[in-house]
C-alpha cells in the first residue's frame, strides 16, 4: 500500500442499463464488499454525452468518482479492469460502445509515462465529459501538468456535456 492520495476515476456506459451499471461500478469500487484501498470522497452529477472517436454508437452516461486511495497505480488499474470485466467489458473496437468504461484519470501528483497507465490520463484536458463532472465533483481540482480543471473546462466549452438532473449516482454508505 502506498501513502494515501485522491484518485479521479472517470465512469462511462453507453449499453445496456447505462445508469444501473454506472450506480454497479461505484458499489464494486467503493462498497462495503470492496476489496481496501479506495474511500469514497465525491461522485459528480452524471452527464449524457456524445460519443468521441469510434464507431457509431448510442450516447454515454458520465460520471467522476473522487476517492482517497492507497493503491499503487498497478493495483489501481488491476482494480478498475476487474470492474470493467464484472460489467462485460470488450474491447474489440478502439473507442468502441462499451457497458462500462473506468478511467484514471489521476492519482494525486503521480505522473507516468508508463504505456499500460499513462498518468494524467493523456487526453483528459481535451475533454469535457472528464473536466464537467470532474469540477462539479471536487470545485478546486487541478490536472497535474495541465492546471486548474476550470480553465481546461474553459478550452473545451465548445464540447457538449449534458447534466441529467433526474439521474443520481449515490456513494455507499450514503444517499444520492
Amino acid at each position: 500500500m502506498s501513502a494515501e492520495r485522491p484518485a479521479v476515476l472517470a465512469l462511462g456506459s453507453n449499453m445496456g442499463d447505462r445508469m444501473a451499471t454506472l450506480q454497479g461500478a461505484v458499489d464494486a469500487l467503493l462498497g462495503p464488499q470492496a476489496a481496501p484501498g479506495l474511500t469514497p470522497v465525491a461522485v459528480s452529477p452524471v452527464y449524457e454525452t456524445a460519443p468521441v472517436g469510434g464507431p457509431e454508437q448510442g450516447a454515454y452516461l458520465n460520471a467522476v468518482l473522487v476517492a482517497a486511495c492507497t493503491l499503487a497505480p498497478r493495483e489501481l488499474l488491476a482494480r478498475t479492469q476487474e470492474v470493467e470485466k464484472r460489467f462485460h467489458r470488450v474491447r474489440e473496437v478502439r473507442w468502441g460502445p462499451r457497458t462500462l468504461d473506468v478511467d484514471i484519470i489521476a492519482l494525486g501528483e503521480e505522473v507516468s509515462g508508463d504505456p499500460e497507465l499513462t498518468l494524467p490520463h493523456p487526453r483528459a484536458h481535451e475533454r469535457a465529459f472528464v473536466l464537467r463532472p470532474w469540477l462539479d465533483a471536487d470545485p478546486g481540482a487541478v490536472l497535474p501538468g495541465h492546471g486548474p480543471v476550470a480553465d481546461l473546462l474553459a478550452a473545451v466549452a465548445g464540447q457538449e456535456a449534458d447534466r441529467r438532473g433526474d439521474l443520481h449516482l449515490a456513494l455507499p454508505g450514503r444517499e444520492g
